[in-house]
């Protein structure tokens, strides 16, 4: 029953694009009106349609006041919940849409605001396969999160997301169409495997060196300048000359010099998802790094702010 209502649907929004679709996207905010809502029996309305003309034909056949009484609030009920439905989408507004990030094959948060002057209460998103449903309280304000699938890197305009309601009986389905003008940027996918970036030539290689740090390296004969309190005293009572403390700590690492004209064999996309792997490997090591690119030169930086403007970078090369 549902894939055969599910089919006629479908034939519907075919032949009647206009009463069933906006054709096309429309600006932020985006608001609800009686032009734009439709609303239908669900299976199960049309079964409480049905048995309603029967108790209808009963009542009067038997001239039964009771019946027929009872008939008639019953079918008032539905119309009520047909108006109840209209209401829960009529005036509601999509006021911003927040895009998280994510690479060419994963899904997308993609972050939908609504706006509402009155409480509503079992709202429905549909995005592909992906359904939500919502509620907005007393605030007037209610945030919905739902994942957006991503095939390619580069700017991808969002579908179409339907909204719709079968509150408060599930006698009617109500629903309505949201286009919104707006696109998110997809990162491209990092390379699985590779060689590291070519090092700088004055990079030194060294780990670690000795100089004044905080954790102890090793002891030494004292030179001449070294500061009083680093003298191992202590160690030097069991010697003759006097010894001083050397500290170690780690080396900052060595800046990473990420180069489009690096990669001169490679074609486009190759060295786009290269460079997207290296900037995930700096970013996972704490290293700086800087990225040329043919239009654009980004210096050198660190950290997770760095690495999404240098993978924003990579996604909107042509």
């Amino acid at each position: 029953m549902r894939g055969a209502w599910r089919r006629l649907q479908q034939w519907g929004e075919q032949r009647l694009p206009a009463l069933t679709r906006h054709r096309r996207p429309e600006a932020l905010p985006i608001e609800l009106h009686r032009r734009r809502i439709y609303i239908v029996p669900t299976g199960f309305g049309l079964g409480f349609g049905v048995l309603l003309l029967v108790m209808l034909l009963g009542a009067l056949n038997y001239a039964n006041n009771a019946a027929l009484l009872l008939t008639c609030l019953l079918g008032a009920a539905s119309v009520a919940s047909m108006l109840v439905a209209f209401r829960a989408l009529d005036g509601l507004r999509l006021t911003h849409i927040h895009a998280g990030h994510a690479v060419a094959g994963e899904t997308l948060a993609l972050i939908l605001e609504f706006e509402s002057q009155r409480p509503r209460s079992a709202i429905r998103i549909d995005l592909d396969a992906t359904h939500k449903a919502f509620a907005i309280d007393d605030g007037g304000k209610a945030r919905v999160e739902i994942p957006l699938p991503t095939a390619q890197r580069g700017w991808q305009a969002l579908p179409r997301l339907r909204l719709w309601t079968h509150w408060p009986l599930g006698l009617f389905r109500a629903w309505s169409w949201l286009h919104p003008q707006q696109q998110v940027l997809v990162w491209p996918r990092p390379e699985f495997g590779g060689p590291p970036p070519r090092p700088p030539a004055e990079h030194a290689r060294q780990r670690f060196r000795l100089h004044q740090g905080e954790d102890l390296a090793t002891l030494r004969p004292y030179r001449a300048g070294d500061p009083r309190r680093h003298i191992a005293w202590k160690a030097s009572a069991r010697q003759q000359d006097l010894l001083t403390k050397d500290f170690e700590q780690p080396e900052t690492l060595g800046e990473w010099r990420l180069d489009w004209r690096q990669l001169p064999g490679l074609g486009n996309e190759m060295r786009i998802a290269r460079l997207a792997r290296w900037l995930g490997e700096a970013l996972a090591q704490g290293r700086p790094c800087s990225l040329w690119l043919p239009d654009q030169h980004i210096a050198t930086g660190s950290g997770p702010l760095h690495y999404a403007r240098c993978m924003d970078a990579l996604a909107k090369l042509p």
